[in-house]
């Protein structure tokens, strides 16, 4: 996951993978899901994302992960 923020247009940008979208759906103003062809969510774009969030928390988070779903490599 990889997280942008362009405060020059105030829009965060989150990648959640390394596909290609395909298409865009707008979940609501200004906020769209970046979608495959296979409707699989690879990003999330946020537009006037100061007005609609504290942009601190997303530029500055932690990250807390399920010990089960954490495979060993063998």
């Amino acid at each position: 996951m990889r997280v942008n923020y362009d405060n020059q247009v105030d829009a965060i940008y989150i990648k959640l993978g390394n596909q290609k979208p395909d298409g865009v759906i707008e979940i609501s103003e200004g906020v769209n899901l970046d979608t495959t062809s296979d409707n699989k969510i690879v990003g999330i774009e946020i537009l006037n994302a100061s007005k609609k969030m504290d942009i601190r928390t997303i530029l500055s988070y932690e990250l807390e992960l399920d010990k089960k779903l954490i495979r060993k490599s063998t």
